[in-house]
């Protein structure tokens, strides 16, 4: 079943909640400073930051630390996202990364991605972004 376009108030609340988080982001080697916030199905909001490091395969992008934020408060099982928004700290058109598109797959399958394109803000199914998507659980 795939989830409608959520309200323009939740997009905002989303977008001002990933912007505050992009203020945080630690991006000291490629200067891309993101934030990401998401809307679980319960009405909790969730925020988090990309955080790099030296030995670049460990840096984690924003999308997935407000999914793992989450995931630490309230339990796998228990997260099921609405809508998730990733914004650029200086509104750099901004998609979520391959990998974050498959970790919000797997947490929200049917979940609203809203982030800034070259022609504005989208709302879209995760499964435009990622098609055939991969779950073993649910």
């Amino acid at each position: 079943m795939m989830t409608s376009k959520i309200s323009e108030r939740e997009q905002q609340t989303l977008m001002d909640a990933a912007q505050k988080a992009a203020r945080q982001a630690y991006a000291p080697f490629s200067n891309f400073y993101v934030g990401s916030a998401l809307l679980t199905t319960s009405g909790e909001v969730f925020s988090g930051c990309n955080v790099e490091n030296s030995s670049y395969g460990l840096t984690n992008c924003a999308e997935r630390t407000a999914i793992f934020s989450a995931v630490a408060k309230l339990g796998g099982d228990h997260v099921e996202i609405k809508a998730i928004a990733a914004v650029h700290r200086e509104g750099t058109p901004c998609a979520p990364c391959g990998a974050c598109r498959q970790v919000i797959f797997e947490f929200g399958p049917n979940a609203i991605v809203i982030y800034r394109s070259s022609s504005g803000v989208q709302q879209v199914h995760i499964n435009e972004l990622l098609p055939e998507g991969f779950r073993l659980k649910r």
